[in-house]
């Protein structure tokens, strides 16, 4: 049962419908502090809390560092609350020393061409796959973005885009396979590569090409003049 003695923030200050509504960016410190805290105390509203944490501390960069023991010193803050803050502290460290993961850099057809077989090779059913790639056309995500039945997929632009915008791509490569073995491109093939390649052009993310993999052998719809 919620204490009710608890002090409430008003309806228009909470942080979380401020989140919702404007974005984590537009939230000043203390606010990102108080969704983690989520309460605050008989005397304290939570927002008032976490300027408190914040304000025993010159700056962030000494509140990354704080203990268990000094967390716990300021008043309002138990061990509970403590250690989900030095959680929180923790994670946000390794984030920070994360780099994006990349698959390789686009060198040349054959070399995605080798490198979506080994996805695609003798599937039974039809795979719609991305590969996302920045400036450097280096691979930054691969994707199955839809799969078809036996012989069919219905895969759309906007699925798509919305991925490559998602990891903020500057180029995509798509590629499907046939599960008959022959990669020999549809007339549908084609008309689904020329709406992928006007979508791109109308959003700024160019289609570098378009594959389809058979059993030992794939075509590149860039080499074979559809792009």
């Amino acid at each position: 049962m919620i204490n009710q003695k608890f002090i409430e923030v008003p309806q228009e200050a909470r942080p979380r419908e401020r989140m919702e509504d404007f974005g984590p960016a537009a939230l000043a410190n203390h606010e990102l502090l108080a969704i983690l805290l989520r309460t605050g105390t008989k005397e304290q509203n939570v927002l008032q809390l976490s300027m408190q944490v914040l304000s025993n501390f010159d700056d962030l960069y000494t509140f990354k560092h704080a203990s268990l023991e000094e967390l716990m010193s300021i008043t309002g803050i138990g061990k509970a609350k403590a250690i989900e803050m030095l959680a929180m502290i923790e994670l946000g460290k390794r984030m920070a020393k994360t780099t994006q993961l990349k698959e390789g850099t686009v060198t040349s057809s054959q070399f995605v061409g080798k490198l979506l077989m080994e996805e695609l090779n003798g599937l039974q059913q039809e795979i719609v796959l991305g590969l996302f790639l920045n400036t450097k056309n280096e691979i930054i995500k691969k994707e199955v973005i839809f799969k078809g039945s036996l012989n069919t997929s219905v895969a759309h632009p906007r699925e798509i885009f919305k991925a490559a915008i998602k990891y903020a791509s500057a180029r995509i490569i798509i590629a499907h396979n046939h599960p008959s073995g022959n990669p020999e491109p549809s007339e549908a093939d084609f008309q689904f590569t020329q709406r992928m390649k006007e979508a791109g052009n109308i959003i700024g993310i160019d289609l570098l090409d378009h594959f389809i993999i058979g059993d030992d052998s794939y075509i590149s719809l860039k080499e074979y003049g559809a792009l």
